[in-house]
């Protein structure tokens, strides 16, 4: 029976050009390079210069995908942008990035689901595909963090840093089975009971500020693994598959204890598990697609591989996404 999929056509990711070592944390908390290591496996990140805003990322890697997919703007029906540090509390990053491409078409649209941000756009990317409501559809995750650090917290301050990636996902037939190329299966969740573990302490509506960023590290850590293990283990029996039958694990890079963790508990060896958040750090919706080029630029991802790719957020939200590549 032919079904209708969403297919990954191009894949590409920008970071801003600063690099931040851990060692650069010293100067202005008490920290240390081994410290920040020993409890995050990060190393270094990157931050936006001063006036480089999460829409210019957001373009930077959207223009990229569109030529690793071979397309112009004038192609692409939708824009679904991931992001919990937005330029402006309104127009959206999409419409930005939208009228940065020259796209006079279609429509463009954010998603806040912090973390877990790209899990949700790209689920929601898919059923505008499935809907007809999009046949091209440009996927982008994107985030300057370093704007909501609290530069006195170190617990916090060193996990984050900036970037976006970006894909393009089609319209493809497919024969109905797991075998087809696209995504087979999604699968998210949330629950607000745990909003207060991780959070920013502002907004428009409650403080008229911006805030900072707050994070009950333990608790999240506790969450993290649990959940996403559960959901990972969730969606690929909805593709009428098991853990066993997975080729590379995409996760949100947060922390390389949480990666290691989770991928012990379903039983996936990390060869499998596309890593990148020792040179990244945390870049919230962005570290899924970021890590989703690296990973196809090292090897790591190739065509008819069974990926999946799993986060967990503020809300808390959590999901994970099955494709075939």
């Amino acid at each position: 029976m032919s079904v209708i999929r969403s297919v990954v056509r191009g894949v590409a990711h920008y970071l801003p050009d600063r690099v931040v070592e851990n060692a650069e944390f010293e100067t202005w908390v008490e920290t240390s390079d081994a410290w920040i290591r020993s409890r995050s496996g990060i190393e270094r990140r990157h931050f936006a210069a001063e006036g480089q805003t999460t829409s210019d990322l957001a373009t930077r890697a959207a223009q990229a995908a569109l030529a690793d997919a071979g397309m112009d703007a004038s192609q692409i029906d939708a824009i679904v942008v991931a992001t919990s540090t937005p330029d402006f509390t309104f127009p959206s990053v999409a419409t930005m990035v939208q009228g940065a491409l020259g796209m006079e078409r279609g429509f463009a649209f954010d998603i806040q689901a912090v973390c877990a941000g790209f899990v949700y756009a790209l689920t929601n990317a898919n059923g505008l595909i499935l809907s007809g409501q999009a046949e091209r559809v440009l996927v982008i995750g994107a985030e300057t963090f370093s704007r909501i650090m609290n530069w006195e917290d170190r617990t916090t301050s060193v996990l984050f840093g900036d970037g976006a990636g970006a894909l393009v996902l089609e319209k493809a037939e497919g024969e109905g089975t797991s075998d087809d190329r696209g995504i087979l299966a999604t699968d998210l969740n949330s629950d607000g009971r745990f909003r207060e573990i991780l959070y920013v302490s502002g907004g428009p509506s409650a403080t008229q500020s911006t805030g900072h960023l707050i994070m009950e590290g333990k608790e999240v850590f506790r969450h993290a693994v649990e959940k996403l293990a559960t959901c990972t283990v969730d969606v690929v029996a909805k593709a009428g598959l098991t853990t066993d039958d997975i080729d590379c694990v995409i996760p949100h890079q947060a922390n390389l204890r949480i990666i290691k963790r989770t991928a012990d508990k379903l039983g996936i060896d990390e060869s499998k598990v596309v890593i990148t958040v020792q040179d990244h750090g945390n870049t919230s919706a962005a570290s899924i697609p970021l890590a989703m080029s690296v990973g196809k630029q090292r090897g790591q991802v190739r065509e008819g591989d069974l990926v999946v790719t799993e986060a967990i957020g503020g809300g808390l939200a959590w999901g994970a996404v099955v494709l075939r590549w």
